[in-house]
């Protein structure tokens, strides 16, 4: 499905259009159309994508999605909502909706004893079109809702008055549609060496190279909704890797980790003679089965037969290995008769490689047979579904070659499928160099994550744009060989209300299927919840007695030497008689709306950022996990919403204890914003495993550069002020150079603080600056903190160095007591300080 339908809002009694387009071999020609799962009978353009629908009425609102055939099969749309309003309805409610910031430490607490301020919001709600839209398939750019007016709030803290605009109306406008990318780095999965300049393709088509470290950005097509993505070694020592990649449709960049495998050694074989092929024998396990190959198999392009020598590599992604799942290729999906794309569970993978074996020229094969040992199948029912499937490197979807099936003398009897060039019983590999054994597996669940800023787990700090994953493990004892077995692996990208995720389940046994869940944002794995000494259902996310039922376990579970970032759970399939299990975190699978549209309220599984104490504030408020959050002010911390910019620098504390440092950024040299608050940043500093009695911290500055008009450059003037008992002892020799030469320069009087006009340039380590663009802020600040921590421009760090890379060094005591720090003034009595 290369066109997907879009959501529209209407009116009563306005017209809409829905277009639908597929491709394929040959040319899907029919088109059906549903509303809400019933076919329309009527009113679908059978020869072509489009469905009109004129003079809406209520009723008519719903979800609607097409299903293209031919003599291929069939594949269905994304289902794509209309929104029919009645007369005098409004999408978009000029009051805004409740959003949360927290105020600084020293501003006082409300009536309820909390810090938090209301700042509004405006949902990124699509608007009716207007009467004059046309009704094309082309894109439209149509109206969403959005700010319409803002107000300048004064908040009293500390003796002073803080800055804050709040959201005063909102109204439809032009919707913003920002960039979604899909970020990360490619490595090969035994070794982690990079995948240097490998080749990038997107369906057929070609879109780039990896850089030297194996680096690579991906702007997704409009109306994606499968990022189906090829890498390919030049130099043909990994073997293809076919991925579907997450990616958040809201904007923004995820990052993903590839991995590659590395292709098995060759073999030399006599093309004259019979040869077979184990598949899986590594670590001394027994094989799940062999690849036959008969004299006289192996052809030239021209078809001309090779009785020669064959160096033949045959590598095979064993899943009785659950370390091999990251390295899998695609999604285990498959389109079934009715278009609907469904799971698989897998037995194994293998890619073939056959060559001359003097000249290096690729062969192909046929017929072969594929044999499976029964016994590596420990789920009876599986013995009669298995198939062998091939790899379709455009769609990502598997398709359907062989049906495997018991027979006498260990032969296969299989059924022939005339249409493709690979013949069932004796498969002929040829186009196609990547196979599955596996089985269609009807017992589906979806599972409900939600990721947090922080261990508070406050609905409003819910993060945008995490990746998490989940694999379906063997089934508990009663069915397999091997506990740590996979079957499957899926991923999603949390959005404002988490992310659900696909996975086996079983409705009579609780443990036959588990589950293995990790999440990632920007490289950095979050942490789970503990589940020991004690299980805590109110931090867990979920409820007893459906909590025990579900055998909740962290990673660190029985060992706590072990990371703490993954979770186990039985993926038990709710009951629907039980009201203890009807409210998540496990959703039937025909309750996919009901999973994504749950309240915060509802069950639901949970991961966390670990963070050194930190805190943010902006004047204009903008949620980081929401680029639709964005909005157009002078004192916007983040000026433009396709590209942003992250500042840190780096101080070095020498004394015995953790600092906490604050950077106050206003304007410095804009005439519209000269001496007003961007906002704040406070950091805690992080001990120097190395020296004695030093720490560093890294913190956000406002970075220099053009403001949201785009018409004149502000150079932030930016203090850095730490708390405690502090003298600045040092600044960097080159900082403070190029600061000098690129006048006005700030006062620096203050010998408890260090001020600065912002570099407009994007300096590096040297100067103790660390500068890192991208189109997700989250992702820009992740990078730049971890050069910060190595104190180096292009590596990456969890670990405080804090010798390296330095801007400005503080030495800092126990102050006698009564007395108050600089810190301490400016917050109690910023004028007086």
């Amino acid at each position: 499905m290369v066109l997907q339908p879009a959501a529209r809002v209407r009116q009563a009694g306005q017209d809409v259009t829905f277009c639908c387009k597929a491709s394929g071999t040959p040319v899907p020609q029919k088109y059906y159309w549903y509303h809400n799962g019933t076919l329309l009978e009527g009113t679908a353009e059978r020869s072509s994508g489009r469905l009109a629908l004129r003079g809406l009425a209520l009723e008519q609102a719903g979800t609607y999605h097409c299903k293209a055939s031919s003599e291929a099969g069939a594949i269905r749309s994304a289902p794509a909502q209309l929104t029919v309003l009645a007369p005098g309805q409004q999408s978009c409610r000029s009051e805004p909706e409740p959003s949360l910031v927290q105020l600084p430490s020293e501003c006082p607490q409300d009536a309820s004893g909390s810090r938090y301020y209301n700042v509004g919001r405006c949902p990124a709600s699509p608007c009716p079109g207007s009467p004059a839209e046309p009704s094309s398939c082309g894109g439209v750019p149509g109206l969403c809702c959005g700010v319409r007016r803002m107000e300048l709030r004064q908040v009293p803290c500390a003796g002073s008055v803080l800055p804050l605009k709040v959201v005063a109306e909102c109204g439809c406008g032009p919707c913003a549609w920002p960039r979604v990318l899909v970020q990360g780095r490619v490595t090969a999965a035994d070794t982690g060496e990079p995948l240097r300049f490998g080749h990038i393709f997107l369906g057929g088509r070609k879109v780039g190279f990896t850089g030297y470290q194996g680096s690579f950005t991906i702007e997704v097509p409009p109306d994606t909704q499968r990022l189906v993505t090829r890498f390919v070694d030049g130099q043909q020592r990994l073997v293809d890797a076919v991925k579907v990649l997450p990616f958040h449709p809201r904007g923004g960049a995820v990052y993903q980790e590839v991995k590659m495998l590395r292709k098995k050694e060759p073999v030399e074989l006599d093309g004259g003679r019979s040869n077979a092929i184990p598949l899986g024998e590594a670590s001394g396990r027994e094989p799940v089965g062999e690849l036959l190959l008969p004299a006289g198999a192996f052809l030239r392009p021209s078809g001309e037969v090779f009785n020669g020598t064959v160096k033949a590599s045959v590598t095979f992604v064993d899943p009785r290995d659950v370390g091999t799942a990251s390295a899998a290729s695609s999604d285990l999906s498959f389109a079934n008769a009715e278009g609907e794309i469904v799971p698989l569970r897998t037995y194994g993978m293998f890619a073939v490689d056959f060559r001359e074996g003097e000249s290096g020229a690729a062969l192909q094969a046929g017929p072969v047979q594929v044999r499976m040992d029964a016994g590596q199948v420990w789920m009876a029912e599986h013995l009669q579904k298995m198939k062998l499937w091939s790899l379709n490197p455009e769609s990502g979807l598997w398709e359907e070659e062989a049906v495997l099936r018991p027979a006498g003398g260990g032969g296969r009897r299989r059924r022939k499928r005339e249409e493709r060039t690979f013949l069932v019983g004796n498969l002929e590999i040829r186009e196609r160099r990547l196979f599955n054994l596996d089985v269609p597996e009807d017992r589906r669940c979806f599972v409900k994550v939600r990721a947090y800023s922080n261990e508070k787990f406050n609905p409003y700090e819910q993060l945008e744009g995490v990746v998490v994953s989940l694999i379906n493990l063997e089934p508990q004892p009663g069915f397999p060989s091997n506990p740590r077995a996979w079957g499957r692996f899926d991923s999603a990208v949390t959005g404002p209300n988490g992310a659900c995720l696909p996975a086996f389940c079983d409705a009579r046994r609780p443990d036959a299927y588990t589950a293995l869940v990790t999440a990632t944002l920007g490289g950095e794995e979050l942490e789970a919840v503990a589940s020991s000494p004690k299980l805590n259902p109110n931090a867990v996310g979920v409820a007893q007695p459906y909590l025990g039922k579900l055998g909740y376990r962290r990673s660190d579970h029985e060992d706590a030497a072990l990371k703490k970032t993954a979770f186990q759970i039985n993926v038990a399939k709710p009951d629907p008689n039980n009201v203890d299990e009807s409210n998540g975190p496990v959703y039937s699978y025909r309750s996919l709306r009901e999973c994504e549209e749950a309240p915060v309220s509802a069950n639901h599984l949970r991961f966390y950022r670990v963070e050194v104490d930190k805190y943010e504030y902006n004047v204009v408020p903008f949620k980081e996990s929401d680029v639709t959050s964005w909005t157009g002010d002078y004192l916007a911390w983040w000026p433009n919403p396709q590209e942003f910019r992250a500042c840190y620098i780096k101080v070095q504390l020498r004394g015995p204890q953790e600092y906490m440092v604050r950077s106050r950024n206003v304007g410095g040299s804009h005439p519209r914003t000269r001496g007003q608050l961007y906002g704040l940043r406070d950091s805690r500093s992080v001990r120097d495993p190395l020296l004695d009695d030093t720490s560093g911290a890294c913190v956000e500055f406002k970075c220099g550069g053009m403001l949201f008009d785009q018409s004149l450059a502000d150079r932030t003037l930016v203090s850095i002020v730490p708390q405690g008992s502090c003298r600045r002892t040092a600044i960097n020799g080159l900082l403070r150079d190029y600061l000098s030469r690129h006048p006005p320069l700030a006062d620096n009087n203050h010998t408890g603080a260090f001020s600065m006009l912002a570099p407009l340039d994007p300096l590096g380590h040297n100067y103790g600056i660390y500068t890192v663009t991208d189109q997700n802020p989250r992702l820009a600040k992740e990078i730049a903190i971890g050069r910060c921590f190595a104190g180096t421009s292009d590596g990456f760090s969890r670990e405080m160095r804090a010798g390296e890379g330095t801007a400005v060094t503080f030495e800092c005591q126990e102050r006698p007591p009564g007395r108050e720090s600089l810190f301490q003034r400016l917050l109690s009595a910023p004028a007086e300080a």
